[in-house]
Protein backbone atom coordinates (compact mmCIF):
# COMPACT_ATOMS: atom_id res chain seq x y z
CA UNK A 1 0.00 0.00 0.00
CA UNK A 2 1.02 3.56 -0.53
CA UNK A 3 1.61 6.25 2.05
CA UNK A 4 -1.50 7.08 4.14
CA UNK A 5 -3.71 9.89 3.02
CA UNK A 6 -3.68 12.84 5.36
CA UNK A 7 -7.29 12.09 6.12
CA UNK A 8 -6.33 10.27 9.29
CA UNK A 9 -4.39 13.31 10.46
CA UNK A 10 -7.52 15.43 10.15
CA UNK A 11 -9.51 13.23 12.44
CA UNK A 12 -9.61 14.27 16.05
CA UNK A 13 -8.52 11.14 17.84
CA UNK A 14 -7.75 11.21 21.55
CA UNK A 15 -4.95 8.91 22.64
CA UNK A 16 -6.16 7.69 26.00
CA UNK A 17 -3.83 7.40 28.97
CA UNK A 18 -2.29 4.01 29.60
CA UNK A 19 -3.53 2.33 32.76
CA UNK A 20 -1.24 -0.26 34.29
CA UNK A 21 -3.31 -3.16 35.61
CA UNK A 22 -1.56 -5.74 37.74
CA UNK A 23 -4.54 -7.93 38.57
CA UNK A 24 -7.81 -8.65 36.81
CA UNK A 25 -10.31 -11.14 38.12
CA UNK A 26 -11.65 -13.29 35.30
CA UNK A 27 -13.52 -12.77 33.11
CA UNK A 28 -12.97 -9.10 32.32
CA UNK A 29 -15.13 -7.78 29.48
CA UNK A 30 -14.73 -4.14 28.54
CA UNK A 31 -15.53 -2.87 25.08
CA UNK A 32 -11.89 -2.46 24.12
CA UNK A 33 -10.12 -4.86 26.50
CA UNK A 34 -11.04 -8.44 27.38
CA UNK A 35 -9.33 -10.95 29.62
CA UNK A 36 -10.74 -14.47 29.34
CA UNK A 37 -9.81 -18.15 29.06
CA UNK A 38 -11.34 -19.75 25.97
CA UNK A 39 -11.08 -17.53 22.92
CA UNK A 40 -11.12 -13.93 21.74
CA UNK A 41 -11.67 -11.71 18.69
CA UNK A 42 -10.50 -8.13 18.39
CA UNK A 43 -11.10 -5.73 15.50
CA UNK A 44 -12.26 -2.20 14.66
CA UNK A 45 -16.01 -2.90 14.74
CA UNK A 46 -18.14 -4.23 17.62
CA UNK A 47 -20.79 -5.96 15.43
CA UNK A 48 -18.04 -7.70 13.47
CA UNK A 49 -16.29 -8.82 16.66
CA UNK A 50 -19.65 -10.16 17.84
CA UNK A 51 -19.93 -12.22 14.65
CA UNK A 52 -16.49 -13.72 15.26
CA UNK A 53 -17.26 -14.47 18.91
CA UNK A 54 -20.49 -16.18 17.87
CA UNK A 55 -18.47 -18.50 15.62
CA UNK A 56 -16.15 -19.41 18.50
CA UNK A 57 -19.00 -20.00 20.92
CA UNK A 58 -20.73 -22.21 18.31
CA UNK A 59 -17.77 -24.59 18.25
CA UNK A 60 -15.83 -22.94 15.46
CA UNK A 61 -12.10 -22.40 15.47
CA UNK A 62 -9.97 -19.30 14.92
CA UNK A 63 -10.24 -19.49 11.12
CA UNK A 64 -14.02 -19.76 11.31
CA UNK A 65 -14.10 -16.71 13.57
CA UNK A 66 -11.76 -14.77 11.29
CA UNK A 67 -13.90 -15.53 8.22
CA UNK A 68 -17.10 -14.51 10.01
CA UNK A 69 -15.46 -11.31 11.30
CA UNK A 70 -14.02 -10.40 7.90
CA UNK A 71 -17.33 -10.76 6.08
CA UNK A 72 -19.07 -8.77 8.82
CA UNK A 73 -16.46 -6.02 8.52
CA UNK A 74 -17.33 -5.76 4.82
CA UNK A 75 -20.70 -4.51 6.06
CA UNK A 76 -19.92 -2.63 9.27
CA UNK A 77 -16.57 -1.05 8.37
CA UNK A 78 -16.86 -0.14 4.66
CA UNK A 79 -13.79 2.16 4.63
CA UNK A 80 -11.62 -0.97 4.64
CA UNK A 81 -13.58 -4.14 5.41
CA UNK A 82 -14.35 -5.63 2.05
CA UNK A 83 -15.28 -8.26 -0.47
CA UNK A 84 -13.86 -6.09 -3.28
CA UNK A 85 -10.27 -5.93 -2.02
CA UNK A 86 -7.59 -8.34 -0.84
CA UNK A 87 -5.15 -9.20 1.89
CA UNK A 88 -3.37 -11.89 3.89
CA UNK A 89 -4.32 -14.38 6.59
CA UNK A 90 -1.67 -16.00 8.82
CA UNK A 91 -2.81 -19.17 10.62
CA UNK A 92 -0.60 -20.70 13.33
CA UNK A 93 -1.75 -23.64 15.50
CA UNK A 94 -0.28 -23.59 19.00
CA UNK A 95 2.33 -26.21 18.07
CA UNK A 96 2.93 -24.41 14.74
CA UNK A 97 2.42 -27.66 12.81
CA UNK A 98 0.67 -27.01 9.51
CA UNK A 99 0.92 -23.22 9.79
CA UNK A 100 -0.06 -21.37 6.62
CA UNK A 101 -0.30 -17.98 4.96
CA UNK A 102 -3.18 -17.31 2.60
CA UNK A 103 -2.16 -14.65 0.10
CA UNK A 104 -5.29 -13.18 -1.45
CA UNK A 105 -3.67 -10.00 -2.68
CA UNK A 106 -5.32 -8.45 -5.73
CA UNK A 107 -3.68 -8.85 -9.13
CA UNK A 108 -3.36 -6.60 -12.15
CA UNK A 109 -5.93 -7.25 -14.90
CA UNK A 110 -4.77 -8.88 -18.13
CA UNK A 111 -5.06 -5.54 -19.94
CA UNK A 112 -2.70 -3.74 -17.52
CA UNK A 113 0.58 -2.36 -18.89
CA UNK A 114 3.85 -1.23 -17.30
CA UNK A 115 3.33 2.39 -18.33
CA UNK A 116 -0.43 2.62 -17.83
CA UNK A 117 -0.12 5.35 -15.18
CA UNK A 118 2.46 7.48 -16.98
CA UNK A 119 -0.38 9.35 -18.64
CA UNK A 120 -2.80 10.90 -16.17
CA UNK A 121 -5.71 9.49 -18.14
CA UNK A 122 -4.71 6.10 -16.79
CA UNK A 123 -5.30 7.18 -13.20
CA UNK A 124 -9.10 7.49 -13.21
CA UNK A 125 -10.89 5.57 -10.47
CA UNK A 126 -12.05 2.51 -12.41
CA UNK A 127 -8.59 1.94 -13.91
CA UNK A 128 -7.02 1.78 -10.45
CA UNK A 129 -9.02 -1.32 -9.46
CA UNK A 130 -7.16 -4.62 -9.12
CA UNK A 131 -8.86 -8.00 -9.45
CA UNK A 132 -10.31 -8.64 -5.96
CA UNK A 133 -9.02 -11.55 -3.89
CA UNK A 134 -10.84 -11.45 -0.55
CA UNK A 135 -13.68 -13.90 -1.19
CA UNK A 136 -11.57 -16.65 -2.76
CA UNK A 137 -8.85 -16.11 -0.15
CA UNK A 138 -11.23 -16.52 2.78
CA UNK A 139 -12.75 -19.57 1.08
CA UNK A 140 -9.32 -21.17 0.63
CA UNK A 141 -8.49 -20.67 4.32
CA UNK A 142 -11.90 -22.03 5.35
CA UNK A 143 -11.49 -25.07 3.14
CA UNK A 144 -8.14 -25.85 4.73
CA UNK A 145 -8.98 -25.18 8.39
CA UNK A 146 -12.68 -24.39 8.92
CA UNK A 147 -15.04 -26.47 11.07
CA UNK A 148 -18.35 -24.63 10.72
CA UNK A 149 -20.23 -24.41 7.43
CA UNK A 150 -19.36 -21.61 5.01
CA UNK A 151 -22.98 -20.44 4.96
CA UNK A 152 -23.15 -20.28 8.75
CA UNK A 153 -20.14 -17.96 8.85
CA UNK A 154 -21.58 -15.50 6.32
CA UNK A 155 -25.10 -15.37 7.77
CA UNK A 156 -24.24 -12.68 10.38
CA UNK A 157 -22.90 -10.42 7.61
CA UNK A 158 -26.03 -10.99 5.53
CA UNK A 159 -28.23 -10.02 8.48
CA UNK A 160 -26.16 -6.91 9.24
CA UNK A 161 -26.45 -5.74 5.63
CA UNK A 162 -30.15 -6.64 5.27
CA UNK A 163 -31.38 -5.33 8.64
CA UNK A 164 -28.79 -2.62 9.16
CA UNK A 165 -26.58 -1.83 12.11
CA UNK A 166 -26.10 1.18 14.36
CA UNK A 167 -23.35 3.46 13.09
CA UNK A 168 -20.83 4.32 15.79
CA UNK A 169 -19.30 7.76 16.28
CA UNK A 170 -16.12 7.02 14.32
CA UNK A 171 -17.96 5.64 11.29
CA UNK A 172 -20.52 8.46 11.32
CA UNK A 173 -17.72 11.03 11.24
CA UNK A 174 -15.92 9.12 8.50
CA UNK A 175 -19.07 8.83 6.39
CA UNK A 176 -19.80 12.55 6.70
CA UNK A 177 -16.24 13.58 5.90
CA UNK A 178 -15.94 11.19 2.95
CA UNK A 179 -19.28 12.11 1.41
CA UNK A 180 -18.37 15.81 1.68
CA UNK A 181 -14.92 15.12 0.21
CA UNK A 182 -15.99 12.87 -2.67
CA UNK A 183 -15.98 14.75 -6.01
CA UNK A 184 -19.06 14.61 -8.13
CA UNK A 185 -17.00 13.50 -11.10
CA UNK A 186 -13.74 11.72 -11.78
CA UNK A 187 -12.56 13.07 -15.08
CA UNK A 188 -8.79 13.23 -15.40
CA UNK A 189 -7.44 14.93 -18.56
CA UNK A 190 -8.28 12.72 -21.54
CA UNK A 191 -10.24 10.26 -19.40
CA UNK A 192 -13.40 8.62 -20.67
CA UNK A 193 -14.63 8.05 -17.11
CA UNK A 194 -18.20 9.32 -16.84
CA UNK A 195 -18.94 12.35 -14.70
CA UNK A 196 -21.26 10.16 -12.61
CA UNK A 197 -18.43 7.84 -11.45
CA UNK A 198 -19.20 8.40 -7.77
CA UNK A 199 -22.97 8.73 -7.96
CA UNK A 200 -23.44 5.14 -6.81
CA UNK A 201 -21.13 5.77 -3.83
CA UNK A 202 -23.29 8.68 -2.78
CA UNK A 203 -26.46 6.63 -3.23
CA UNK A 204 -25.15 3.65 -1.26
CA UNK A 205 -23.66 5.57 1.67
CA UNK A 206 -25.42 8.93 1.68
CA UNK A 207 -28.73 9.56 3.43
CA UNK A 208 -31.79 10.01 1.24
CA UNK A 209 -32.51 13.47 2.66
CA UNK A 210 -28.89 14.58 2.31
CA UNK A 211 -28.45 15.11 6.05
CA UNK A 212 -25.36 14.08 8.00
CA UNK A 213 -25.00 10.74 9.70
CA UNK A 214 -25.44 10.70 13.47
CA UNK A 215 -24.23 8.13 15.98
CA UNK A 216 -26.78 5.35 16.43
CA UNK A 217 -28.51 5.73 13.08
CA UNK A 218 -28.82 2.53 11.04
CA UNK A 219 -26.99 1.88 7.80
CA UNK A 220 -28.94 -0.62 5.67
CA UNK A 221 -27.33 -2.17 2.55
CA UNK A 222 -29.87 -4.42 0.78
CA UNK A 223 -27.89 -4.86 -2.46
CA UNK A 224 -24.81 -5.92 -0.50
CA UNK A 225 -27.01 -8.35 1.44
CA UNK A 226 -28.07 -9.97 -1.85
CA UNK A 227 -24.43 -10.33 -2.97
CA UNK A 228 -23.47 -11.88 0.37
CA UNK A 229 -26.39 -14.30 0.12
CA UNK A 230 -25.11 -15.48 -3.27
CA UNK A 231 -21.65 -15.99 -1.79
CA UNK A 232 -23.14 -17.88 1.16
CA UNK A 233 -25.14 -20.18 -1.11
CA UNK A 234 -22.71 -20.64 -4.00
CA UNK A 235 -19.31 -20.25 -2.32
CA UNK A 236 -16.71 -18.02 -3.99
CA UNK A 237 -18.30 -18.70 -7.39
CA UNK A 238 -21.13 -16.50 -6.13
CA UNK A 239 -18.69 -13.60 -6.47
CA UNK A 240 -16.32 -14.55 -9.30
CA UNK A 241 -18.91 -15.96 -11.66
CA UNK A 242 -22.57 -15.44 -12.43
CA UNK A 243 -24.59 -12.37 -11.49
CA UNK A 244 -22.07 -10.63 -9.23
CA UNK A 245 -19.21 -11.07 -11.71
CA UNK A 246 -21.45 -9.67 -14.44
CA UNK A 247 -22.19 -6.61 -12.28
CA UNK A 248 -18.46 -6.01 -11.72
CA UNK A 249 -17.62 -6.40 -15.41
CA UNK A 250 -20.44 -4.03 -16.36
CA UNK A 251 -19.19 -1.47 -13.82
CA UNK A 252 -15.70 -1.71 -15.29
CA UNK A 253 -16.97 -1.22 -18.82
CA UNK A 254 -19.13 1.71 -17.73
CA UNK A 255 -16.21 3.50 -16.11
CA UNK A 256 -13.39 2.60 -18.48
CA UNK A 257 -11.84 0.05 -16.11
CA UNK A 258 -9.71 -2.91 -17.14
CA UNK A 259 -11.19 -5.90 -15.27
CA UNK A 260 -13.18 -8.39 -17.34
CA UNK A 261 -15.29 -11.41 -16.45
CA UNK A 262 -12.35 -13.54 -17.59
CA UNK A 263 -10.04 -11.79 -15.10
CA UNK A 264 -12.49 -12.53 -12.29
CA UNK A 265 -12.91 -16.19 -13.21
CA UNK A 266 -9.15 -16.66 -13.44
CA UNK A 267 -8.28 -15.20 -10.02
CA UNK A 268 -6.70 -17.62 -7.54
CA UNK A 269 -5.29 -17.00 -4.03
CA UNK A 270 -2.02 -18.65 -3.02
CA UNK A 271 -1.25 -20.69 0.07
CA UNK A 272 2.31 -19.95 1.19
CA UNK A 273 4.69 -21.10 3.90
CA UNK A 274 4.93 -18.50 6.69
CA UNK A 275 8.08 -16.46 6.94
CA UNK A 276 10.01 -17.19 10.15
CA UNK A 277 12.58 -15.21 12.08
CA UNK A 278 13.84 -14.93 15.63
CA UNK A 279 14.46 -12.09 18.06
CA UNK A 280 15.92 -12.52 21.57
CA UNK A 281 14.64 -16.10 21.78
CA UNK A 282 11.18 -15.26 20.43
CA UNK A 283 10.01 -16.76 17.14
CA UNK A 284 8.50 -14.30 14.67
CA UNK A 285 5.99 -15.69 12.17
CA UNK A 286 4.80 -13.36 9.43
CA UNK A 287 3.82 -13.19 5.77
CA UNK A 288 6.31 -13.56 2.91
CA UNK A 289 6.18 -11.69 -0.41
CA UNK A 290 3.97 -10.63 -2.21
CA UNK A 291 3.84 -8.62 1.01
CA UNK A 292 6.96 -6.81 2.11
CA UNK A 293 5.71 -6.74 5.69
CA UNK A 294 7.26 -9.89 7.13
CA UNK A 295 10.61 -9.48 5.37
CA UNK A 296 11.07 -5.86 6.44
CA UNK A 297 9.91 -6.61 10.01
CA UNK A 298 12.36 -9.49 10.46
CA UNK A 299 15.21 -7.53 8.86
CA UNK A 300 14.63 -4.60 11.23
CA UNK A 301 14.48 -6.92 14.26
CA UNK A 302 17.68 -8.67 13.13
CA UNK A 303 19.44 -5.30 12.99
CA UNK A 304 18.16 -4.27 16.43
CA UNK A 305 19.24 -7.57 17.98
CA UNK A 306 22.80 -6.23 17.79
CA UNK A 307 22.03 -3.54 20.38
CA UNK A 308 21.01 -3.64 24.05
CA UNK A 309 17.86 -1.56 23.77
CA UNK A 310 16.46 -2.60 27.13
CA UNK A 311 19.48 -1.23 28.99
CA UNK A 312 19.05 2.14 27.28
CA UNK A 313 15.30 2.38 27.97
CA UNK A 314 12.27 2.34 25.68
CA UNK A 315 12.05 6.10 25.22
CA UNK A 316 15.71 7.09 25.41
CA UNK A 317 17.07 9.02 22.41
CA UNK A 318 19.60 6.21 21.91
CA UNK A 319 16.87 3.58 21.54
CA UNK A 320 14.69 5.77 19.32
CA UNK A 321 17.69 6.56 17.11
CA UNK A 322 18.54 2.88 16.65
CA UNK A 323 14.94 1.97 15.85
CA UNK A 324 14.71 4.76 13.27
CA UNK A 325 17.98 3.68 11.65
CA UNK A 326 16.88 0.03 11.48
CA UNK A 327 13.60 1.10 9.85
CA UNK A 328 15.53 3.15 7.31
CA UNK A 329 17.74 0.24 6.25
CA UNK A 330 14.93 -2.30 6.07
CA UNK A 331 12.83 0.04 3.93
CA UNK A 332 15.75 0.73 1.59
CA UNK A 333 15.99 -3.00 0.91
CA UNK A 334 12.20 -3.20 0.58
CA UNK A 335 12.35 -0.63 -2.22
CA UNK A 336 15.24 -2.35 -3.97
CA UNK A 337 14.21 -5.99 -3.92
CA UNK A 338 10.64 -6.81 -2.92
CA UNK A 339 7.76 -7.58 -5.24
CA UNK A 340 5.63 -10.48 -6.44
CA UNK A 341 7.78 -13.62 -5.94
CA UNK A 342 6.26 -15.17 -9.07
CA UNK A 343 8.26 -12.71 -11.18
CA UNK A 344 10.98 -11.47 -8.79
CA UNK A 345 13.89 -13.25 -7.15
CA UNK A 346 13.99 -12.20 -3.48
CA UNK A 347 17.54 -12.19 -2.05
CA UNK A 348 17.72 -14.67 0.89
CA UNK A 349 20.18 -12.40 2.70
CA UNK A 350 17.38 -10.02 3.65
CA UNK A 351 16.47 -12.47 6.44
CA UNK A 352 20.06 -13.36 7.33
CA UNK A 353 21.44 -12.30 10.71
CA UNK A 354 24.98 -11.95 9.39
CA UNK A 355 23.74 -9.48 6.78
CA UNK A 356 21.80 -7.61 9.47
CA UNK A 357 24.96 -7.42 11.59
CA UNK A 358 26.76 -5.72 8.69
CA UNK A 359 23.89 -3.24 8.38
CA UNK A 360 23.97 -2.61 12.13
CA UNK A 361 27.65 -1.77 11.87
CA UNK A 362 26.82 1.06 9.46
CA UNK A 363 24.72 2.84 12.10
CA UNK A 364 26.51 5.79 13.68
CA UNK A 365 25.30 5.93 17.32
CA UNK A 366 25.59 9.73 17.37
CA UNK A 367 24.42 10.73 13.88
CA UNK A 368 21.43 10.12 11.63
CA UNK A 369 22.40 8.42 8.37
CA UNK A 370 21.25 10.52 5.39
CA UNK A 371 18.95 8.39 3.26
CA UNK A 372 20.91 9.11 0.09
CA UNK A 373 23.96 7.43 1.64
CA UNK A 374 21.98 4.17 1.58
CA UNK A 375 20.74 4.47 -2.00
CA UNK A 376 23.46 2.29 -3.50
CA UNK A 377 22.59 1.54 -7.13
CA UNK A 378 19.03 2.89 -6.84
CA UNK A 379 18.96 5.96 -9.08
CA UNK A 380 17.34 8.94 -7.33
CA UNK A 381 15.55 11.31 -9.71
CA UNK A 382 14.36 14.84 -9.12
CA UNK A 383 11.11 14.40 -10.27
CA UNK A 384 -2.62 6.60 1.35
CA UNK A 385 -4.04 4.11 3.05
CA UNK A 386 -6.98 2.28 4.41
CA UNK A 387 -6.72 -1.20 5.67
CA UNK A 388 -8.06 -3.02 8.68
CA UNK A 389 -6.73 -5.78 10.90
CA UNK A 390 -8.24 -8.44 13.12
CA UNK A 391 -6.72 -10.93 15.55
CA UNK A 392 -8.29 -14.18 16.79
CA UNK A 393 -7.37 -16.94 19.24
CA UNK A 394 -9.43 -20.05 19.95
CA UNK A 395 -9.67 -22.54 22.82
CA UNK A 396 -6.95 -24.72 21.25
CA UNK A 397 -4.74 -21.62 21.00
CA UNK A 398 -4.71 -21.60 17.22
CA UNK A 399 -4.03 -17.99 16.28
CA UNK A 400 -5.14 -16.04 13.22
CA UNK A 401 -3.76 -12.68 12.19
CA UNK A 402 -5.63 -11.21 9.22
CA UNK A 403 -5.07 -7.91 7.45
CA UNK A 404 -7.04 -6.90 4.37
CA UNK A 405 -7.68 -3.71 2.50
CA UNK A 406 -9.31 -1.59 -0.17
CA UNK A 407 -6.05 0.47 -0.33
CA UNK A 408 -7.17 4.10 0.09
CA UNK A 409 -9.93 5.01 2.56
CA UNK A 410 -13.11 3.68 0.93
CA UNK A 411 -10.94 2.22 -1.86
CA UNK A 412 -11.61 3.64 -5.31
CA UNK A 413 -14.98 4.99 -4.04
CA UNK A 414 -16.45 3.06 -6.95
CA UNK A 415 -19.50 1.13 -5.78
CA UNK A 416 -20.62 -1.65 -8.12
CA UNK A 417 -24.03 -0.65 -9.45
CA UNK A 418 -26.57 -3.24 -8.32
CA UNK A 419 -24.07 -4.83 -5.95
CA UNK A 420 -23.71 -2.21 -3.24
CA UNK A 421 -20.04 -2.96 -2.49
CA UNK A 422 -16.87 -0.95 -2.92
CA UNK A 423 -13.98 -1.82 -5.19
CA UNK A 424 -10.33 -1.37 -4.25
CA UNK A 425 -7.81 0.99 -5.81
CA UNK A 426 -4.88 -1.38 -5.28
CA UNK A 427 -3.26 -0.63 -8.63
CA UNK A 428 -1.96 2.40 -6.72
CA UNK A 429 0.49 0.06 -5.03
CA UNK A 430 2.41 -0.61 -8.21
CA UNK A 431 5.08 1.84 -9.29
CA UNK A 432 3.23 4.49 -11.27
CA UNK A 433 6.32 5.94 -12.92
CA UNK A 434 8.83 3.17 -13.75
CA UNK A 435 12.39 4.24 -13.03
CA UNK A 436 11.38 7.27 -10.98
CA UNK A 437 12.53 7.08 -7.34
CA UNK A 438 12.61 10.48 -5.68
CA UNK A 439 13.25 12.19 -2.37
CA UNK A 440 9.53 12.61 -1.72
CA UNK A 441 9.07 8.85 -1.36
CA UNK A 442 7.99 7.76 -4.85
CA UNK A 443 9.53 4.36 -5.66
CA UNK A 444 10.15 3.28 -9.25
CA UNK A 445 12.36 0.21 -8.91
CA UNK A 446 11.71 -2.69 -11.35
CA UNK A 447 10.56 -5.23 -8.72
CA UNK A 448 7.15 -3.56 -8.43
CA UNK A 449 6.42 -2.42 -11.97
CA UNK A 450 2.93 -3.15 -13.34
CA UNK A 451 2.49 -6.41 -15.28
CA UNK A 452 -0.63 -8.41 -16.20
CA UNK A 453 -1.59 -10.94 -13.52
CA UNK A 454 1.08 -9.65 -11.14
CA UNK A 455 0.47 -9.07 -7.43
CA UNK A 456 1.28 -5.52 -6.39
CA UNK A 457 3.68 -5.11 -3.45
CA UNK A 458 2.01 -4.76 -0.07
CA UNK A 459 3.13 -3.56 3.36
CA UNK A 460 0.54 -5.65 5.22
CA UNK A 461 2.16 -7.42 8.13
CA UNK A 462 -0.07 -9.85 10.05
CA UNK A 463 2.27 -11.28 12.66
CA UNK A 464 2.29 -13.96 15.37
CA UNK A 465 5.08 -14.06 17.97
CA UNK A 466 5.85 -17.35 19.72
CA UNK A 467 7.78 -18.20 22.87
CA UNK A 468 8.80 -21.60 24.23
CA UNK A 469 6.98 -23.40 21.44
CA UNK A 470 3.63 -21.68 21.97
CA UNK A 471 1.77 -18.72 20.51
CA UNK A 472 2.30 -15.55 22.54
CA UNK A 473 1.24 -12.43 20.58
CA UNK A 474 -1.15 -11.92 17.67
CA UNK A 475 -0.89 -8.50 16.05
CA UNK A 476 -0.98 -6.46 12.86
CA UNK A 477 -2.22 -3.07 11.69
CA UNK A 478 -3.46 -0.91 8.82
CA UNK A 479 -1.51 2.14 7.72
CA UNK A 480 0.13 1.87 4.29
CA UNK A 481 3.90 1.75 4.59
CA UNK A 482 3.54 2.59 8.29
CA UNK A 483 2.07 -0.89 8.90
CA UNK A 484 5.47 -2.53 9.19
CA UNK A 485 6.76 -0.02 11.71
CA UNK A 486 3.55 -0.08 13.75
CA UNK A 487 3.96 -3.84 14.10
CA UNK A 488 7.66 -3.39 14.87
CA UNK A 489 6.77 -0.99 17.70
CA UNK A 490 4.17 -3.36 19.19
CA UNK A 491 6.49 -6.38 18.95
CA UNK A 492 9.36 -4.48 20.59
CA UNK A 493 7.06 -3.21 23.33
CA UNK A 494 6.09 -6.77 24.27
CA UNK A 495 9.31 -8.70 23.66
CA UNK A 496 12.11 -6.25 24.43
CA UNK A 497 10.41 -4.07 27.01
CA UNK A 498 7.95 -6.46 28.64
CA UNK A 499 4.86 -4.28 28.31
CA UNK A 500 1.37 -5.74 28.93
CA UNK A 501 -0.57 -5.86 25.66
CA UNK A 502 -2.86 -2.97 26.62
CA UNK A 503 0.17 -0.75 27.24
CA UNK A 504 1.99 -2.07 24.17
CA UNK A 505 -0.94 -1.12 21.92
CA UNK A 506 -1.52 2.27 23.54
CA UNK A 507 2.17 3.31 23.49
CA UNK A 508 3.06 6.05 20.95
CA UNK A 509 4.57 5.01 17.62
CA UNK A 510 6.91 6.33 14.97
CA UNK A 511 7.75 5.64 11.34
CA UNK A 512 10.64 6.09 8.93
CA UNK A 513 10.61 4.49 5.48
CA UNK A 514 13.97 5.53 3.92
CA UNK A 515 12.41 8.05 1.55
CA UNK A 516 11.28 10.64 2.34
CA UNK A 517 14.01 11.50 4.83
CA UNK A 518 11.66 12.59 7.59
CA UNK A 519 10.58 10.66 10.68
CA UNK A 520 6.88 10.58 11.49
CA UNK A 521 5.86 10.38 15.15
CA UNK A 522 2.55 10.39 16.96
CA UNK A 523 1.57 13.53 18.91
CA UNK A 524 1.82 11.65 22.22
CA UNK A 525 5.47 10.85 21.58
CA UNK A 526 6.27 14.52 20.98
CA UNK A 527 4.43 15.49 24.13
CA UNK A 528 5.77 12.77 26.41
CA UNK A 529 9.36 12.58 25.17
CA UNK A 530 10.17 16.14 24.14
CA UNK A 531 13.75 15.97 25.47
CA UNK A 532 14.46 12.79 23.50
CA UNK A 533 13.01 14.33 20.34
CA UNK A 534 15.18 17.41 20.81
CA UNK A 535 18.26 15.19 21.09
CA UNK A 536 17.26 13.28 17.93
CA UNK A 537 17.02 16.58 16.06
CA UNK A 538 20.55 17.41 17.22
CA UNK A 539 21.67 14.07 15.76
CA UNK A 540 20.30 15.08 12.36
CA UNK A 541 16.84 13.49 12.32
CA UNK A 542 14.13 15.57 10.68
CA UNK A 543 10.51 15.22 11.68
CA UNK A 544 7.32 15.36 9.62
CA UNK A 545 4.04 16.72 10.90
CA UNK A 546 2.87 14.42 13.71
CA UNK A 547 0.06 12.02 12.86
CA UNK A 548 -1.81 9.15 14.46
CA UNK A 549 -0.38 5.83 13.24
CA UNK A 550 -2.00 2.44 12.83
CA UNK A 551 -4.82 0.48 14.45
CA UNK A 552 -3.12 -2.54 16.00
CA UNK A 553 -5.79 -4.83 17.47
CA UNK A 554 -3.74 -7.41 19.39
CA UNK A 555 -4.00 -10.48 21.61
CA UNK A 556 -1.53 -11.71 24.23
CA UNK A 557 -1.71 -15.33 25.39
CA UNK A 558 -0.66 -16.02 28.99
CA UNK A 559 0.10 -19.72 28.58
CA UNK A 560 1.13 -20.40 32.18
CA UNK A 561 -2.11 -18.95 33.53
CA UNK A 562 -4.33 -20.34 30.76
CA UNK A 563 -5.56 -16.82 30.03
CA UNK A 564 -5.92 -14.42 27.09
CA UNK A 565 -5.86 -10.63 26.97
CA UNK A 566 -7.33 -8.99 23.86
CA UNK A 567 -6.74 -5.26 23.41
CA UNK A 568 -8.51 -3.22 20.74
CA UNK A 569 -6.60 -0.21 19.53
CA UNK A 570 -8.31 3.00 20.67
CA UNK A 571 -7.01 5.21 17.88
CA UNK A 572 -10.09 4.84 15.65
CA UNK A 573 -12.66 2.58 17.25
CA UNK A 574 -12.47 -1.01 18.32
CA UNK A 575 -13.97 -3.91 20.16
CA UNK A 576 -12.57 -6.91 21.98
CA UNK A 577 -14.75 -9.93 22.57
CA UNK A 578 -13.98 -13.12 24.47
CA UNK A 579 -15.46 -15.94 26.47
Amino acid sequence: MTNPRMKSARREFLLLAVVAITFWPLPVRGNDTVRCRNGAVVCVSAPAADAGLKALESGGNAVDAAVATAFALAVTYPPAGNIGGGGYMLVVPDDAEGSAVFDFREVAPAAATRDMFVEKSGRAAHRRVGVPGTVRGLALAHGRFGKLSWKQLIEPAVALARDGFAVDAALAADLNETLADTPREDRAPGSQTPATAFAEFRRAFGKADGSKWRTGERLVQPELAAVLERIAEQGPDGFYQGETAELIAAEMQRGGGLITAKDLAAYQPVERVPLRGTFRGYEIMAVPPSSSGGTALVEALNILENFDLRAQGRWSPETLHLVIESMKRAFRDRAAFLGDPAVNEIPPRLLDKAYAKKLAATINPRRATPSLELAGDIRITTESEHTTHLSVIDKDRTAVSLTYTLESPWGSRVVVRGGGFLLNDEMNDFNWLPGVTNLEGRIGTPANDVAPGKRMLSSMCPTIVRKDGKNLLVTGSPGGRTIINTVLCVVLNVTEFGMPVREAVDAPRMHQDWLPETVRVEPALLEQQSAAIARLKEMGHRFAKPAVQGDAHSILIHAAQGEITAAADRRISGAARGY
